[in-house]
C-alpha cells in the first residue's frame, strides 16, 4: 500500500480563497473590514516571520492587520494594559499574542485577559469552555486546520476509533474535543501511555501532536488508517514530523507530509477565526 499524501497547501489556499469572497460579501454589506491585531514580545525571529505571513494573509483576504511589538523587558502589568486596550478597540475585530512570552510574563495571565469575542486563538477559559460543552465558538486554529483537513477528505468520523497523542492545550486536547463532538471514540495518549505503539495502531484517525520526531512507527499505524501529524520539529535533516512518514506511507491509507500538511492550514482557520468574530461583532449572519 502507498498511501495518499494529503495536500495542506492546496486545501489551506481553498480556505483562504473562500475567505477572501466571504470578506467582500461581508464588506460589502456595510459591515466593517474585519481586522486583526498581533502582538510579539520581544525580536524573536521565528516569531516574527510567522506573525508576518499571517499579516501578508491578512492582506490577500481582504482583512486589515495591525502589530504591536513590546519590547522584551515589558512587564506583565503593561502587556495586559495593551490586550486591555486592543479589547476595547472597536476597530480591532481579532487579537492574536504570539506565545511565548518573556519569562516574567505569566501566557496564561495574558490569554485569559483577552476579549474572548476577539479571541481568534480560541485559547480563553471561556472558548475552550464552549468548546468542552460542544457550544459554538473560536476553536484553536491548528486543531480546526486538522478538522477542515478531515472534512475535505471525507474521513467518516462518526463512530471512528480515533487516537490523538498528545494532550496540550493547544492541540491535543481541542482536537480530541472536536473528534468527540463528531462522535468519534476518541483516545488521548500521552508520555505516560504505556504501550503507545499498540494503542495508536487501533486508530482509524491518529493525530500525532507531541513534538518528538519520527516517534510513530509502521507498528503504530492500523492499515487503512488516516494519518494526520501536527509535529513540526526541526532537526538536522530539516523538519520532521512525530509520525515516521516513509514507514507510514507502506501502512495508512493518506497521511499528511512535514511541511506542507496541517501547518498551512494553521494560518487558513486564523483567518476563518477573523471574519467569524467580525462578523460576531457586527451581528452579520454567519
Amino acid at each position: 500500500m502507498s498511501a495518499r499524501v494529503i495536500d495542506g497547501k492546496a486545501i489551506a489556499a481553498a480556505v483562504r480563497e473562500r475567505v477572501r469572497g466571504e470578506v467582500a460579501e461581508h464588506v460589502a454589506a456595510g459591515a466593517p473590514v474585519p481586522t486583526l491585531a498581533t502582538v510579539i514580545v520581544g525580536d524573536d525571529p521565528a516569531s516574527e516571520i510567522y506573525v508576518a505571513n499571517k499579516h501578508r494573509a491578512c492582506e490577500e483576504a481582504g482583512m486589515g492587520s495591525i502589530h504591536h511589538g513590546p519590547a522584551a523587558s515589558t512587564s506583565e502589568a503593561e502587556l495586559l494594559e495593551l490586550v486591555a486596550d486592543l479589547g476595547a478597540d472597536d476597530g480591532v475585530d481579532g487579537i492574536l499574542v504570539q506565545l511565548p512570552v518573556p519569562d516574567q510574563i505569566s501566557p496564561d495571565a495574558i490569554v485569559a485577559a483577552i476579549d474572548p469575542a476577539k479571541d481568534v486563538d480560541g485559547l480563553t477559559p471561556l472558548n475552550a469552555g464552549l468548546l468542552a460543552h460542544g457550544t459554538p465558538g473560536l476553536v484553536p486554529c491548528t486543531p480546526a486546520g486538522v478538522f477542515e483537513i478531515l472534512r475535505h477528505e471525507g474521513v467518516e468520523l462518526e463512530g471512528a476509533e480515533a487516537v490523538v497523542v498528545g494532550r496540550s492545550k493547544l492541540v491535543g486536547v481541542p482536537v480530541a474535543r472536536l473528534l468527540l463532538g463528531a462522535n468519534a471514540t476518541v483516545t488521548i495518549c500521552h508520555s505516560r501511555t504505556r504501550d503507545l505503539a499498540a494503542t495508536c495502531a487501533r486508530a482509524d484517525v491518529l493525530v500525532a501532536a507531541v513534538g518528538v520526531p519520527g516517534l510513530l512507527g509502521a507498528e503504530a499505524i492500523k492499515p487503512g488508517a488516516v494519518v494526520i501529524d501536527v509535529g513540526t520539529n526541526r532537526t538536522e535533516d530539516g523538519l520532521r514530523g512525530d509520525v515516521d512518514f516513509e514507514a507510514a506511507t507502506e501502512v495508512a491509507w493518506a497521511i499528511t507530509p512535514v511541511p506542507g500538511g496541517v501547518g498551512p492550514m494553521t494560518i487558513a482557520m486564523l483567518l476563518v477565526n477573523t471574519l467569524q468574530a467580525a462578523r460576531a461583532r457586527s451581528g452579520s449572519p454567519a
